[in-house]
């Protein structure tokens, strides 16, 4: 790679574009994003009104202090949504929830009705036959036994080792004293019992007035938990999130919402290229802050507002989850612009997100543009080299696909930002898009090496 180094650092201006010794300008920002809802300080899975959760140690880890079952449960029946992993080897959950929620077709979003969401970690139940599928069917009976309703009202969820048996007995005793737990305080506490390899909890809420919409009087609420560090690549980020909302909203609307919020996040994430069995995003709706009112439906300024919420919720979740993939030191933003149409402005940004020199670069604070630069050559992406304009941290290191000079010393000092932006605009059109992913640290190497020990 001693060709590659030598292209990324500081190199004379002959064939660079612009005057000999004027400055470079770095490429302009991308434009701004709606004005944020306001966030619920604290807020989580149970923070919109008609929700409760919980999180218990049920014993699928040995750890006695380790939570590992969580359960979101709704006051009364409710709206429900979701979309799962499109991996063929996908989990005996993933197969049981979508009995229960009718399908739009391959890829399209489930939807139907429920009241409670019950998610253990530690076992992944995948790769587990049918033997499986009765195990998650056996999670969701024990649960409505608990809660009070039918077992094609919970949808489940497990993570965690593949190739395990799914103990029920841990069900037995943890899901009564979830029930018996849960609250609207709850939310931290489940978001803490899906994690698997994740450091920290990941959950936020958003909330918006009902006034200026259609509702008066009225204030809606949507709110989140996610785990997600490892096997992080679309389809679906390899993740479980639970979201859950207090707004009226026909499960039929909910779906493909629900699609659009989870492809501008949830799909724009990657950690390793690796994607899960497992993967599954629940939506749910109470209605619960706006009794007896008429549902919000698509093409009004309230179904408007709170796909805004969504959207805001879902990134917020996934920009956490590429924060905290296995072993890594920095978050990176990867966006690409200007290429000829959405197709090759994802696959671009993909590639290069995916790209271990590029990761790697990144974790050792090297300015590395070649490495980008010949990730976007074999993203598949149509452009020419010669259009190709490159920043990596705001600094420009490329321009016409040639090196530009820039400041190692000044780089050196952007890259202790937690956040490392790179970005390229690839001179064949208009459309954009943006990725998030990590950098490769040596730590990702031991977690995946000692993963099972």
């Amino acid at each position: 790679m001693d060709n590659e180094k030598a292209a990324a650092g500081v190199a004379s201006t002959a064939g660079a574009p612009g005057t000999p010794g004027e400055p470079v300008r770095p490429l302009p920002p991308a434009a701004p994003a709606p004005d944020a809802l306001a966030a619920v300080p604290g807020g989580g899975v149970a923070a919109a009104l008609g929700f409760r959760a919980a999180g218990v140690h049920a014993g699928f880890r040995d750890d006695p202090e380790r939570l590992d079952l969580a359960l979101v449960v709704a006051d009364e029946p409710c709206a429900a949504a979701a979309v799962f992993t499109r991996n063929v080897f996908c989990a005996a959950p993933v197969q049981v929830n979508r009995e229960k929620l009718d399908e739009g077709g391959p890829g399209a979003p489930s939807y139907g009705t429920a009241r409670a969401v019950v998610v253990n970690s530690g076992v992944a139940n995948a790769a587990t036959g049918e033997r499986g599928r009765e195990a998650a069917r056996a999670m969701a009976s024990i649960t409505a036994d608990a809660v009070g309703c039918p077992a094609s009202e919970v949808l489940v969820a497990s993570t965690g080792v593949i190739g395990v048996h799914l103990p029920l007995e841990p069900f037995r005793t943890g899901v009564p004293e979830a029930v018996a737990t849960a609250s609207r305080a709850g939310g931290a506490a489940a978001a803490r019992a899906i994690m698997t390899t994740d450091t920290r909890p990941k959950e936020c809420a958003v909330t918006f007035d009902g006034d200026d919409v259609g509702y008066p009087g009225a204030r809606f609420t949507v709110g989140a938990m996610a785990k997600g560090s490892g096997m992080i690549m679309p389809d679906m980020a390899t993740m479980i999130a639970v979201v859950t909302t207090d707004a009226p909203v026909l499960a039929a609307d909910l779906a493909p919402a629900l699609r659009a919020a989870a492809d501008a996040s949830f799909n724009r994430v990657t950690v390793d290229s690796d994607t899960s069995t497992n993967d599954s995003c629940f939506l749910l709706a109470s209605g619960a802050a706006a009794p007896g009112a008429p549902p919000m439906a698509p093409g009004t300024p309230a179904f408007a507002r709170l796909a805004q919420a969504l959207d805001q919720v879902c990134v917020t979740l996934a920009r956490a989850m590429a924060a905290d993939g296995e072993g890594a030191t920095r978050l990176i933003t990867v966006t690409v612009r200007g290429a000829a149409d959405p197709a090759d402005a994802q696959a671009a940004a993909r590639t290069v997100a995916n790209s271990p020199l590029v990761k790697t670069a990144v974790y050792g604070h090297d300015a590395n543009w070649g490495r980008v630069a010949a990730a976007l050559g074999r993203s598949g992406a149509a452009f020419r080299q010669e259009d190709v304009a490159i920043d990596i941290l705001g600094l420009p290191v490329c321009r016409g696909g040639l090196t530009v000079p820039f400041d190692e010393d000044e780089a050196l000092r952007r890259f202790e930002s937690p956040e490392v932006a790179i970005t390229a605009d690839l001179g064949a059109g208009s459309a954009e898009a943006t990725v998030w992913t990590c950098d490769f640290s040596h730590d990702y190497v031991s977690i995946n090496g000692d993963y099972r020990s």
